[in-house]
């Protein structure tokens, strides 16, 4: 790359290549967006160590939160061992790690009833049957197409994403409901949740649908998107057999750690904790 300037063929060029690293749709779009927020901060001048360092600093003044900040650096950092620079790639920032989870944006299994019973109620059987399908599941709002016929007959559907392959088993309950929907629709085989035009459902639709169905539900907006669903199927799932390495893999998390995220204590869960553990005297 003459004089280490970033130009539109080249964000293109690294946009083939994350694309052969076989990166999920999702993941490409936001290193897309932040690698191009990127150039234009630096309005055509040459890629130095001092500028990409500058970019950090001017992402903390701005006033993102340190965990934002960090997944920009990666997809800077990704960028310029691409282009050969390897030598201008920045630190991460030294975030302490997660202690607690946000209460006030976790769906409740009560909450998640309500979404189920509206949909019900007001005749979405696709959707409702979709946000039944990912809570039980813990999949991913990418693995929805993995979801078809052939995997409802049998029981079980092999995921293949990133490069990495695992089977997930479908409960018996929700086959049956998944097969008796099909054939009402006629759909004989390949995926189940389809446009009226037949094509799968994409990130964005089910997002949309989801937000409808929240308000008619009375339930927070913060709370109802795709991936709050695989949180609340990870904490069920742990609850039930507290094994956090089963859990790992029924996710399809290469690391514990991830799984781990999913996992924490609320701010009130871990103060009924030290209460419990009778340290403290009777005495005022």
């Amino acid at each position: 790359m003459s004089e280490h300037r970033p130009a539109l063929e080249h964000i293109q060029a690294y946009a083939d290549h994350l694309r052969l690293e076989e990166k999920s749709a999702a993941t490409v779009e936001k290193y897309l967006r932040d690698v191009r927020a990127f150039a234009r901060w630096l309005e055509g001048r040459e890629i130095t160590k001092e500028r990409t360092a500058a970019w950090k600093t001017h992402l903390v003044e701005r006033g993102y939160a340190p965990a934002s900040i960090n997944a920009k650096l990666s997809a800077l950092n990704s960028l310029l061992e691409f282009l050969g620079l390897g030598g201008c790639r920045v630190k991460f920032l030294r975030v302490q790690r997660r202690l607690f989870r946000d209460a006030g944006r976790e769906l409740t299994k009560a909450e998640y009833q309500r979404l189920l019973d509206t949909a019900h109620r007001l005749g979405q059987e696709r959707l409702g049957l979709l946000v039944e399908a990912m809570g039980a599941t813990g999949i991913r709002v990418s693995e929805v197409r993995y979801i078809t016929v052939e995997a409802a007959k049998e029981g079980r559907t092999t995921i293949s994403l990133k490069g990495k392959i695992r089977t997930i088993l479908l409960p018996a309950k929700l086959c049956r409901k998944l097969l008796k929907y099909a054939k009402k629709r006629n759909i004989r085989q390949g995926q189940i949740f389809l446009t009226k035009k037949g094509n799968g459902l994409s990130r964005k639709f089910i997002w949309a649908e989801m937000k409808k169905l929240c308000e008619a539900a009375k339930v927070a907006r913060s709370k109802v998107f795709p991936h709050n669903l695989r949180g609340l199927f990870a904490r069920t799932f742990y609850a039930a057999c507290r094994d956090v390495v089963r859990l790992a893999d029924v996710l399809g998390h290469s690391s514990i750690e991830t799984t781990r995220i999913y996992l924490l204590s609320t701010v009130k869960e871990s103060a009924r904790q030290l209460d419990r553990l009778g340290l403290l005297s009777g005495w005022a």
